[in-house]
């Protein structure tokens, strides 16, 4: 039995980040996979068994990122070296005579 769309599309890691979770079958049957930490919860009977303590947990442990790949909301500012709140002009900085 396998586990309905509509309910995978609400599932999340147990974890405290909760990122979405993937179906995927293997030999010993079907399993979430958490798209973030790669921890594998086990599906018995069509019933995801989202335990901690049922968990194969991802290669740096449950709720770690799997990968060092920043976060799409994390962007770096571009660096200036105009003094705190003087917008940067384009010209060279003025120097005391």
């Amino acid at each position: 039995m396998s586990v309905p769309t509509d309910l995978l599309a609400i599932l999340a890691c147990p974890s405290a980040d909760h990122a979405p979770l993937r179906l995927e079958t293997s030999g010993s049957g079907e399993e979430l996979v958490c798209t973030s930490c790669l921890s594998r919860f086990p599906v018995t009977d069509g019933i995801p068994v989202l335990l901690a303590d049922e968990a194969v947990v991802g290669p740096r442990g449950l709720g770690v990122p799997a990968t060092d790949e920043p976060a799409a909301e994390q962007t770096e500012q571009p660096a200036t070296d105009a003094p705190a709140g003087n917008p940067p002009t384009g010209r060279p900085p003025e120097t005391a005579s």
